[in-house]
């Protein structure tokens, strides 16, 4: 026997395990907005809901529906609009949550101290609850690259084993520099990233002022640096605006000296507002994303264009087959294989199990002259009969399904359905049958819903999607 029967690791969806809430101003409408945190089914994914508008429409918190990205993220669909989604976002993926509904009675999400951390807060409060699902990570072969010379900004996202984020910033300031900014793994971001604020520059202040935008900001929730010498009539103006009649300024600095939480802190917003902003891909990502001079309107044409690119690879792929060392030791043998399925010789299809992930799996079987069916299914031309292309499919698939038991000689394995069963090309003796099997969606209530392909060398000879039912032998 090649390989113990070990369960491999997974990691499984999350929810909240009760609503909560958070009531504070949107920074550039000024509104004030009730943000309600509510829990939600598997697979449902982050979404945003306009309860103030008829219908409570919903924003999917993806990529393709941003709107604008000039003052912050926003999300527009159908209509309603979701204003400075990133803050949110970032505490949700950073909290590790998949599944929650985002509800407004407003257009904007608050800005409240101007980081993540009041999220965080609220989050914590509610405590996480773990679903009966496998969580789907985005996946990268190789590196991805956006430039965006206008910006000068670059991005590279480099496969890794985790969700790792590196961000520098070089502003040509006296005050702030070049700085960096570096989140080793996701479970650090409420400890090291989520209370960094956002900030802008005083002269961004006095455009965003005369265009009467940042109606709910204060002193309170963001950082001002001050670049500049200021005159008493510019701050009288700023004393006016912001109801605060005990503003002051240094000749470099921070507007009214204000502390830093950590003397890198903008680099930390920036790659907040990174991570916030790549949640709008729709699902986690594990890879190491390494960002030169982000901001809003880069982070979104990046994750679009991942995106796509990756759309492109898995439609450019689709009939191609894995890739697989053949001569490589196999993770199961066929004594191995016994271990999950009930079948033996001459009805095990499945010789050996070359591949085992949390979503995939690769198995082979080496079709031989001395096959019992052969005998009498075209003795004279012999052919593999189809249906049992399809069986070793499905063998393979409840190996898949099997694997993801504790004990799997506790259940079987019985196929509730096939569809979309397409044969390509005849199989012979002296073929090698490549079986890869991919779950379409998480496990449900027992229920594996797999896309099964069949491949000779290079050739695609058949596929089918499965269905496949868990059931405990003592039930």
């Amino acid at each position: 026997m090649v390989a113990k029967n070990e369960k491999y690791k997974m990691e499984q969806q999350h929810t909240l395990t009760r609503e909560v809430g958070l009531i504070g101003v949107g920074i550039h409408t000024g509104a004030e907005v009730n943000l309600r945190l509510i829990p939600t089914p598997v697979n449902h994914g982050l979404v945003f809901r306009r309860d103030d508008l008829p219908g409570m429409p919903l924003v999917p918190a993806q990529v393709e529906y941003v709107s604008d990205t000039s003052r912050g993220t926003t999300l527009s669909r159908e209509g309603a609009e979701i204003h400075t989604t990133e803050h949110v976002l970032a505490a949700l993926v950073g909290m590790r949550l998949d599944n929650v509904l985002i509800s407004l009675n407003g257009p904007e999400c608050p800005i409240a101290d101007g980081s993540s951390k009041p999220f965080v807060d609220i989050i914590r409060e509610a405590g996480l609850q773990i679903q009966d699902a496998q969580r789907n990570y985005l996946k990268l072969d190789s590196s991805f690259r956006y430039y965006d010379p206008e910006k000068d900004c670059e991005i590279n996202i480099i496969p890794d084993s985790k969700t790792r984020i590196t961000v520098l910033v070089d502003y040509d300031s006296p005050v702030l520099g070049t700085q960096h900014a570096h989140l080793s793994e996701i479970k650090h971001f409420a400890s090291e990233i989520a209370q960094s604020r956002t900030f802008c520059f005083l002269h961004e202040l006095e455009t965003l002022l005369e265009h009467n935008l940042i109606k709910g900001g204060d002193l309170n929730n963001a950082i001002v640096v001050v670049d500049k010498v200021v005159a008493e009539p510019e701050l009288n103006r700023l004393r006016k605006a912001f109801q605060t009649p005990n503003i002051q300024v240094t000749e470099y600095g921070i507007l009214n000296n204000v502390q830093l939480r950590y003397a890198n802190e903008p680099a930390r917003h920036k790659l907040l507002d990174v991570l916030g902003d790549m949640a709008l891909l729709g699902q986690p990502i594990r890879a190491h994303i390494i960002a030169n001079k982000p901001g809003h309107s880069s982070n979104v044409a990046c994750a679009l264009a991942l995106k796509k690119h990756l759309e492109s690879i898995a439609a450019t792929s689709r009939d191609l087959p894995p890739q697989v060392d053949m001569r490589a030791c196999p993770l199961y043998d066929s004594e191995g294989i016994t271990g999950f399925l009930p079948h033996r010789t001459p009805f095990l299809m499945v010789d050996k199990i070359m591949s085992l992930t949390e979503d995939s799996i690769i198995g082979c079987k080496n079709v031989s002259i001395n096959e019992d069916f052969f005998r009498g299914h075209f003795p004279s031309n012999p052919v593999m009969p189809g249906v049992l292309i399809v069986e070793g499919m499905a063998q393979t698939g409840g190996v898949l399904c099997l694997g993801k038991m504790d004990k799997p000689s506790d259940y079987w394995t019985y196929f509730a359905r096939l569809q979309n069963v397409r044969f390509k090309e005849k199989v012979v003796p002296g073929d090698t049958l490549l079986f890869h099997l991919t779950l379409k969606e998480p496990i449900r209530r027992g229920l594996c819903q797999m896309t099964g392909k069949a491949f000779v060398g290079s050739r695609l000879v058949a596929e089918a999607d499965m269905t496949a039912q868990l059931v405990r032998k003592d039930l």
